[in-house]
């Protein structure tokens, strides 16, 4: 009888031990549990538990009884399931993004504004009338304005081969619309080639002056006032000038990521239709290059200009 009863009462206990969030308050934790729960608040605080005071031998009988007060109202406290979790041995770190190997996942750049596609000679000379209207009316108000501009052509895969025609050009004046015109198609008409040639109109983006060389060595317009991303964010925001792209950018000043898929990226943008995709792809571009303008423009210079880092800007942009 005395066994049963035993293995009755070591059952009762070991069910116990198994207790759901509400019970907690009726149950009083054990020596293990109190130890275990003093780990856990040393290792998620800068601060730990008050410890036991080392009591002499003449005040053993008053250490202790206040030591059975303090534990006893930790017993009748109810914990903070976050403080419960720290003692599992697969607990969410407390600063994931200290640790190296992890990136931070910064929202998709998107552009929410409309998109304007041209692919004939009159649409793309309407389009190109519309940017001009709206950039003269911006000169009024706020002088000199930036715009966004970058290019798109079919990539070759065999070497040898030189490189097809600049097909698609993207201008973003502001965030409420952005032109994406299919020259390959319609060519550069007269209005589209004075936006390009006029000295007053800054034209921005990542490696523009390369860009601004194709379109010149492809349809024989000169692209001026041209200020490349990748040498003004050296000036204001220091580093080399590979430490820059418009991806590293775009987390770096406004938190976003840059999607750069291979699929529209290498696509055909010689075809005769673009996709929604390639339209959004495209758009995006030309946008972020404006937006990452008049972030960098607010800033304070990092490094101070000089005739050397100056002269090696203007050589850079120059055809």
């Amino acid at each position: 009888m005395e066994e049963k009863s035993q293995s009755l009462e070591n059952k009762s206990k070991s069910k116990k031990t198994i207790l759901s969030e509400s019970e907690l308050d009726d149950e009083p934790f054990t020596e293990e549990d109190l130890q275990a729960i003093e780990a856990a608040f040393e290792a998620a605080t800068s601060f730990s538990l008050p410890k036991k005071r080392r009591s002499s031998p003449d005040d053993d009988s008053d250490g202790d009884d206040k030591t059975q007060q303090y534990h006893s109202k930790i017993a009748r406290r109810r914990l903070p399931s976050s403080v419960l979790a720290l003692q599992h041995p697969n607990a969410f770190s407390l600063s994931p993004c200290r640790q190296a190997n992890i990136r931070m996942r910064y929202p998709v750049m998107k552009f929410g504004g409309q998109i304007t596609y041209s692919r004939t000679a009159v649409q793309v000379e309407k389009a190109a009338m519309e940017v001009l209207k709206i950039i003269e009316a911006k000169e009024k108000e706020a002088g000199q304005t930036a715009v966004g501009f970058d290019i798109e052509w079919r990539p070759t895969f065999q070497r040898g081969v030189p490189p097809r025609k600049a097909a698609v050009m993207q201008i973003c004046v502001d965030t409420s619309c952005c032109h994406v015109m299919h020259i390959v198609h319609s060519g550069i008409p007269q209005s589209l080639q004075l936006l390009l040639e006029d000295a007053s109109i800054l034209k921005v983006g990542l490696g523009i002056a390369g860009d601004s060389v194709k379109v010149f060595k492809d349809y024989n317009v000169s692209t001026k006032a041209v200020e490349d991303l990748k040498y003004l964010a050296k000036r204001k925001l220091g580093g080399g000038l590979q430490n820059w792209g418009l991806a590293s950018l775009t987390e770096k000043l406004i938190c976003k990521q840059l999607l750069k898929p291979n699929k529209i990226r290498l696509g055909n943008w010689e075809a005769k239709f673009l996709s929604k995709e390639q339209l959004e792809y495209a758009a995006i571009d030309a946008f972020t290059s404006w937006h990452l303008y008049e972030v960098l423009k607010s800033l304070p210079d990092a490094e101070k200009v000089t005739p050397d880092n100056q002269s090696e800007e203007l050589q850079a942009v120059s055809l």
